[in-house]
């Protein structure tokens, strides 16, 4: 935050780290506490108490400062102006609906998310979902599509050539 002008949200860079919508809410939270401890700290060095003490940050939130290139010890009005633009990119950030028959760990999805970011929107954050039912694969829903990359979706759309293929397979027994 050592630019004259504070970034937008839609220009934020998001760790791999934050995955879903919940994890910018937790930076926006981690942002709101944070504030009250450094306007704290301030208000105690005014006053000529001495303050050893540094506020702890999450590595998800270091990280977040560190790619956008931020300083939370700036003045509070910037500080301010930060977290309406993050809970700003929490409201607006694309969401990707992934359904998977297991629970996928926290790696899998952080490369998900990175590809995502990459391939699709540099914001794009996933709500993941569970159906056991869903075979191998994940449904995918976006605003505006949905994908069926699952076996059963794909069996079920190769239904009326795996039919001609088994009744081929009669005939020549």
């Amino acid at each position: 935050m050592n630019e004259p002008q504070l970034k937008s949200h839609t220009t934020f860079a998001l760790p791999p780290s934050v995955v879903s919508k919940i994890d910018i809410s937790h930076l926006a939270t981690e942002l709101e506490a944070l504030d009250g401890v450094l306007n704290a700290m301030a208000i105690r060095a005014k006053a000529g108490m001495q303050d050893q003490t540094r506020p702890v940050v999450s590595e998800q939130l270091t990280e977040f400062l560190r790619l956008n290139s931020l300083k939370i010890e700036a003045d509070g009005q910037s500080r301010i102006a930060l977290i309406k633009e993050v809970r700003l990119l929490k409201e607006k950030a694309p969401i990707i609906h992934m359904t998977f028959a297991v629970e996928a760990d926290k790696q899998s999805l952080q490369q998900l998310v990175q590809w995502l970011r990459t391939s699709i929107h540099p914001q794009a954050v996933v709500r993941v979902g569970l159906q056991p039912g869903l075979v191998a694969g994940v449904y995918l829903r976006t605003p505006n599509h949905v994908h069926d990359l699952s076996l059963r979706g794909m069996i079920q759309s190769s239904r009326g050539l795996l039919v001609k293929e088994i009744g081929a397979l009669r005939v020549r027994s």
